[in-house]
């Protein structure tokens, strides 16, 4: 097997509106579909991410155990980072960046959640 990407990611939260919020206008993700607190996001190159909100329906073992860390793949992640930062939201530790230019900074999203940005000079 080998894997080619990210298709899919879905973070449960108590905080729906604040996340969807943010994902939507500061990630500058667009909205494939919306009911209640349940949104699914599609990245330009057609991956999905999800935000179930608390009466959202999903398997119940689907966030039973598992906690999610999911990195956003970006062009400029320098760009990035100031708006993350003009945005308010918390960035946490320093940025970080490989021999091979590949570069990447964890922030925390309203709901508490770590995520990460990340540049990567090989991926197209």
């Amino acid at each position: 097997m080998r894997a080619k990407g990210v298709s899919w990611v879905g973070v449960k939260t108590t905080s729906f509106q604040a996340m969807r919020t943010f994902f939507g206008e500061t990630m500058g993700l667009g909205a494939d579909y919306e009911h209640g607190d349940f949104v699914v996001f599609r990245l330009p190159n057609g991956d999905k991410f999800e935000i179930f909100g608390p009466s959202a329906g999903e398997p119940a073992q689907q966030f039973a155990n598992n906690q999610v860390m999911t990195s956003f793949l970006v062009d400029d992640i320098h760009e990035a980072v100031a708006e993350l930062q003009a945005a308010g939201i918390e960035l946490v530790g320093e940025r970080q960046e490989s021999a091979n230019g590949y570069s990447w900074q964890h922030f925390r999203a309203p709901d508490g959640k770590l995520f990460e940005l990340a540049c990567d000079p090989l991926h197209p």
